[in-house]
């Protein structure tokens, strides 16, 4: 095709400054899970937006910040890696907070030539006079750091504000290529992650206050019953210590009766029929810290020496 272009885009940012918020809206559907809570994010996840003259896989990453685990270690690894294998970089400065030591950070680690787009997200919180003065600090952060700017665009991806000017400007730095996935597709995250995903999310909802980020989900068997009307799911629900188990249970089983109830209806959305889901919790003792433990979860990527 002629004129075609196709690439990555890597979002980026501190924890909650709305990646992922901006990845649903800039795909048109929800792909990645969103919580008002940081660190909500942990694999990347491509998004796929398909126009008649781009394809742009756009790759929600994990909040970059001081990792204290191995999780945490390998959480910023992933990020690294996605940063310097995409075609432009998306770094988001919430509006709403004022830039710092962090955002510093994570614009330092940006160390090819893609042009920069930086994201002044969460407008609707704040004010035109205070976002006028916002766009003036983004850009002088800009220059004192002497990154490759393409432009500074406010977004309120809540609202679906400048969205499609942002979506707009980013196609024109795709480089010309074919597709590069299928065009009938709006992500190439399996769905055993993206339904793992899905009750990490509803967790995270009901008991962030006592189990901030010491939940992990994996599948462990899903199909579609013969009949093609009931999907079913076994779940585990991994946990660090005894006591959180019963936390996650909570009194008479309602804590994970309605951890289940909440990601149930989530995934039907996505199955298109009834899903049955069984969650079984389990202790798996210090996993954020075990390298091995994490591998069996999924994070598998090297640690560097």
């Amino acid at each position: 095709m002629n004129n075609f272009r196709a690439g990555f885009v890597a979002i980026i940012g501190r924890p909650n400054t709305g990646k992922s918020t901006l990845v649903n809206a800039l795909v048109g559907t929800k792909i990645v899970i969103t919580s008002h809570h940081p660190n909500t994010t942990r694999n990347p996840i491509r998004g796929i937006i398909n126009r008649e003259d781009f394809q742009m896989i756009v790759v929600d990453t994990p909040g970059m910040h001081k990792p204290k685990t191995a999780l945490g270690t390998r959480l910023n690894s992933m990020v690294n890696e996605n940063i310097s294998s995409t075609d432009s970089v998306l770094l988001c400065l919430p509006a709403n907070e004022e830039i710092g030591a962090g955002d510093e950070y994570i614009a330092k680690q940006i160390k090819g030539n893609q042009p920069i787009f930086f994201v002044i997200t969460k407008t609707d919180a704040i004010s035109k006079s205070e976002l006028a003065v916002k766009l003036t600090k983004v850009n002088e952060f800009a220059i004192r750091l002497n990154l490759q700017k393409a432009e500074i665009i406010p977004v309120s991806a809540k609202n679906l504000d400048q969205t499609q000017l942002l979506l707009e400007l980013l196609s024109k730095n795709l480089p010309e290529s074919p597709a590069l996935y299928p065009t009938d597709i709006n992500t190439d995250q399996a769905e055993e992650l993206m339904f793992a995903d899905l009750i990490r999310e509803a967790a995270i909802e009901e008991l962030y206050e006592e189990l901030p980020h010491s939940v992990m989900v994996t599948i462990e068997e899903m199909g579609e019953r013969e009949n093609g009307k009931i999907f079913d799911i076994s779940a585990t629900l991994h946990v660090e210590r005894d006591s959180q188990k019963g936390i996650i249970i909570g009194p008479q089983g309602s804590k994970l009766k309605a951890i289940g109830t909440l990601a149930r209806k989530s995934i039907e959305n996505i199955v298109g029929m009834q899903v049955f889901l069984q969650i079984h919790v389990k202790v798996s003792k210090e996993w954020q810290t075990d390298p091995k433990l994490l591998a069996k979860l999924g994070f598998t990527d090297e640690l560097s020496d």
